[in-house]
């Protein structure tokens, strides 16, 4: 099982830190933010340079390329968003008494532009590795895109723990499309599927004779996935999960002082 350890811990230890790094630069003050999107830009066309590159590459190398590389392309669209640069047609608070499909269509006109960004992103890849033996930038990516979304599904339609604290101060009328509940019926589908899909991928990391790029590519998938499990469960279990990136958060409540919707 050693085979895998080192996958497995290069993938934790670049989820928490990148996940860390990306909130202390959306909270930082927002004179930074054009200089951290600049910078953000030019590692985004790094990564695709290096999805490009690595994506004839079926060693174990090119599968850890390719999955740094893709978590880069998703930094940029969680950055380009959550500091404002790219959100939506009506970056505004909820209209009062708002329910339904209504609120729904709201909450969508504050993110639209990124949404299309995160298809053009996925479409970018796709045409980077198509045709390539290593595919794992676009697996990663998409695995991505699909937690990330049933994340915020599961926001929209009521957790235990909000975590508006990670909500930069620009961003504090996103609050009011956050609901809190014991429990939604979208989240025992979203942690059945996506503990399915775990084990699906740590059952190829574990095929007698995997070529050396699969066997690190799946390891690192299987526990990007296993951890967006976790994320989920954080919405729900009772758990001080924020503490995780409270060094990300210097000198901000920890708990959050946000006003969700009840």
């Amino acid at each position: 099982m050693t085979t895998y350890a080192g996958p497995a811990l290069y993938a934790v230890l670049l989820w928490w830190f990148s996940t860390g790094v990306i909130l202390m630069l959306d909270h930082a003050p927002r004179r930074t933010h054009p200089w951290s999107m600049a910078a953000a830009t030019l590692a985004l066309a790094a990564a695709l340079w290096a999805i490009r590159t690595s994506a004839g590459d079926a060693s174990a190398t090119g599968a850890y390329t390719a999955f740094t590389a893709a978590l880069v392309v998703w930094g940029w669209q969680e950055m380009s968003y959550y500091m404002g640069f790219l959100s939506g047609p009506r970056p505004v608070a909820c209209p009062p008494a708002t329910r339904g499909l209504d609120r729904f269509f709201a909450a969508l006109a504050t993110s639209l532009w990124h949404e299309f960004a995160i298809v053009i992103g996925g479409l970018a890849i796709l045409v980077l590795v198509w045709g390539n033996p290593n595919k794992f930038a676009l697996w990663t990516y998409g695995t991505l895109v699909v937690m990330n979304l049933s994340a915020r599904l599961n926001l929209f339609l009521g957790v235990r723990n909000l975590h508006a604290e990670f909500l930069p101060d620009h961003l504090g009328y996103l609050a009011c499309y956050l609901t809190r509940k014991p429990m939604n019926v979208l989240f025992p589908v979203s942690v059945t599927l996506g503990t399915a899909a775990a084990v699906l991928l740590g059952r190829a990391a574990l095929a007698e004779a995997a070529p050396e790029h699969e066997l690190v590519g799946f390891a690192v998938l299987t526990t990007l996935t296993a951890l967006a499990v976790l994320e989920h469960w954080f919405l729900m279990l009772p758990l001080p999960s924020a503490a995780l990136w409270r060094w990300s958060l210097p000198g901000r409540d920890i708990d959050g002082a946000a006003r969700p919707r009840d």
